[in-house]
């Protein structure tokens, strides 16, 4: 905890320390890439217009669509391994690794293939292509990843993460002054990606060990299906959104708002996927309810602390920074701006609820809340679209509230005396 002086650990609770710790990795490095990613919006804002930035969004939410197939569970299963098992399972990791980013690559090539015979937009689709080729470079660097989270070595991820954005963005910046286009802003997806494996590789050395064999496939069928299907929902709430406002309201509202989406929930979203990184290994390493539930609570109540002043400051003063840092032509933006960071709060509650179902092997639970919530989400903007853009996130909004702020509560109660007595005692 040497990121924090004394006199402030000293209010934190024991068993919340390492998740701020794991935190404070992140958001040191974040705070670096935020500096860089504003400089990447505020070049982008400038040199392009809502109707070229909308191409690239819709080119850029396909692929976080099709994306989230290759988070089948594999990297989870290692985390929550025990010791003697976890040779084994790493080899067969690396198989399945390969196997599933192969398979999403040739669904990627398919979908932007129907794309480009199917509608008019060919550019997304040659675009869509091209990004296929991250799944081919992601699997040498996948189990050194989430050993590395196993073993709790949370800087050493976030500066991997934060070093690949940065240059993401700083390869943005340059590459839309010098050709201003949709091409500008989704080509540094594909050429940081083996950065991020080699950088991955570095950080922790491991190669399979023969010796242990390979676990068998099903070993991972539990935890894959479950948290495939929570992970699809999840990208669905944060993408599908983007191809809903383009087909309702048009490209240029689909500018708009994805410009709103990532200059507000864009930057608290980090923090809150952040969070379920911090909190699903810490969770892991006890197998008591009673410390699983204390671990939850007090991890749960830091990052609300954390997170509540930046959504607060965000959609009050939206209205006077848009145009100062982004431009007049942006303040269209800024009410949109203002209603979408409030969704940082509910999904919070479900990355809360996440890591804590995953924690104890019942990413079902997680699923089906998902569905849910995503249903209500996406019903709420589409709802709100038929009136207007602002109706639309208000409605987004207001459906993940509805579902995970309740669900919260209930698997996280709120500190009772006895709480605090059972605290004092363990």
């Amino acid at each position: 905890m040497h990121a924090f002086p004394s006199a402030l650990t000293r209010y934190i609770p024991e068993r919340a320390r390492p998740v701020l710790s794991g935190l404070a990795a992140y958001a040191s490095a974040e705070a670096v890439t935020r500096i860089v990613r504003v400089g990447a919006i505020l070049v982008i804002a400038r040199q392009t217009d809502p109707a070229l930035l909308g191409t690239a969004a819709a080119a850029l939410s396909l692929f976080e669509l099709i994306r989230v197939l290759a988070n089948a569970g594999i990297g989870q299963r290692l985390i929550a391994a025990h010791e003697d098992e976890l040779d084994a399972l790493c080899n067969t990791a690396l198989r399945l690794f390969w196997f599933v980013c192969g398979a999403v690559c040739l669904i990627q090539l398919g979908v932007a293939a129907g794309l480009a015979l199917l509608t008019d937009q060919q550019a997304a689709a040659a675009m869509l292509a091209t990004l296929s080729a991250v799944y081919l470079i992601m699997p040498p660097g996948l189990v050194q990843i989430f050993l590395l989270m196993r073993a709790g070595r949370l800087a050493a991820t976030a500066r991997i993460r934060a070093t690949q954005t940065m240059l993401d963005h700083i390869l943005t910046l340059c590459l839309v002054v010098i050709w201003p286009s949709a091409w500008a802003i989704v080509l540094p997806k594909l050429l940081t990606a083996p950065i991020w494996t080699l950088l991955a590789r570095r950080a922790l050395h491991w190669a399979p060990n023969s010796a242990a064999g390979y676990a068998h496939w099903r070993e991972f069928h539990a935890f894959g299906f479950a948290i495939l299907g929570s992970e699809i929902l999840s990208a669905l709430r944060l993408q599908a959104d983007k191809l809903i406002i383009g087909i309702m309201l048009g490209i240029e509202a689909l500018g708009l708002y994805y410009f709103a989406f990532n200059a507000g929930l864009g930057i608290t979203q980090s923090l809150v996927s952040a969070f379920g990184t911090v909190v699903f290994p810490q969770l892991c390493r006890t197998r008591d309810d009673q410390e699983q539930a204390l671990r939850l609570r007090e991890a749960f109540s830091l990052g609300l602390l954390l997170l509540c002043p930046i959504v607060a400051t965000q959609g009050l003063l939206a209205p006077l920074y848009v145009p100062l840092l982004f431009g007049e032509e942006w303040i269209p933006a800024a009410p949109f701006l203002a209603i979408l960071c409030l969704a940082a709060l509910p999904l919070l509650c479900a990355s809360a609820i996440g890591a804590a179902y995953r924690a104890q092997s019942r990413p079902g639970r997680e699923t089906s809340l998902a569905a849910l919530a995503t249903t209500a989400g996406l019903a709420g903007l589409a709802a709100g679209a038929t009136q207007s853009l602002e109706l639309a996130c208000a409605g987004y909004s207001a459906g993940l509230a509805i579902v995970f702020i309740p669900a919260a509560l209930r698997l996280i109660p709120p500190r009772t005396p006895a709480h605090i007595a059972q605290e004092a005692t363990s």
